[in-house]
């Protein structure tokens, strides 16, 4: 046996890994058949013949073609969860925001623009194919836990906290909410003012606003 390190497998032989990078590309397929084609359009087999691999490999992977694009629509919120679990406690949230996205137009992010642009395409979808709003929320709901865990480090209380519970749902719908707007906003128009949405500070402030209106102002100060 080797003495080197060795990634760990499942039973089935693929490196977790690479299973999930393996699921990421096949829901970039998939979303960008459904939104060129639609929904009921789009087969099994197209998904697969997109990816290069056999159906079978595809139903290993997903339960159904619907949920091919739960991935990619997760990468929608991976940005912005990343800035939150660096949010240090003398910070507050505008400030906060406001620097990370700053810093992040000039540096390597942590999802592509092009991921993030296909999740913003799944989540407007999503509005006319329920199949769809499943997999979105099942992204928010993934969220909703993460967000347990940051605003219980932040107020000092165990993640299944009522109070850190209510806060967490709180923040969890206005990230669903804001997305579903500049996903409105982005790809569709609809009159809509996208100054806001393109000015990261602008932004910052907005989710911020938002964020301590959902908490009864709970959470956004920084913590002494």
């Amino acid at each position: 046996m080797t003495a080197m390190a060795t990634e760990k497998r499942p039973a089935g032989g693929m490196s977790e890994r690479r299973r999930t990078r393996l699921r990421l590309e096949i829901s970039r397929e998939a979303a960008r058949l459904f939104w060129k084609q639609g929904l009921a359009a789009t087969s099994g087999d197209q998904i697969a013949d997109a990816v290069g691999l056999s159906t079978r490999t595809i139903w290993r992977h997903f339960r159904s073609k619907e949920a091919c694009a739960e991935p990619i629509v997760m990468q929608g919120v991976v940005t912005l969860m990343s800035v939150l679990h660096s949010w240090p406690k003398d910070s507050s949230l505008e400030d906060h925001l406001a620097g990370e996205l700053v810093r992040l137009q000039h540096e390597t992010r942590p999802v592509d623009l092009t991921d993030e642009m296909l999740a913003m395409k799944m989540i407007r979808l999503a509005d006319r194919e329920p199949a769809l709003r499943t997999a979105w929320l099942m992204a928010c709901d993934q969220t909703e836990q993460q967000l347990r865990v940051i605003i219980g480090d932040r107020l000092g209380r165990p993640v299944g906290d009522l109070e850190v519970r209510l806060h967490a749902a709180a923040i969890a719908a206005v990230v669903r909410v804001l997305d579903e707007q500049i996903g409105v906003a982005f790809l569709v128009g609809a009159g809509a003012d996208t100054t806001e949405l393109i000015d990261v500070k602008a932004a910052a402030l907005r989710f911020a606003h938002a964020v301590r209106t959902a908490t009864g102002g709970a959470v956004g100060d920084p913590i002494a």
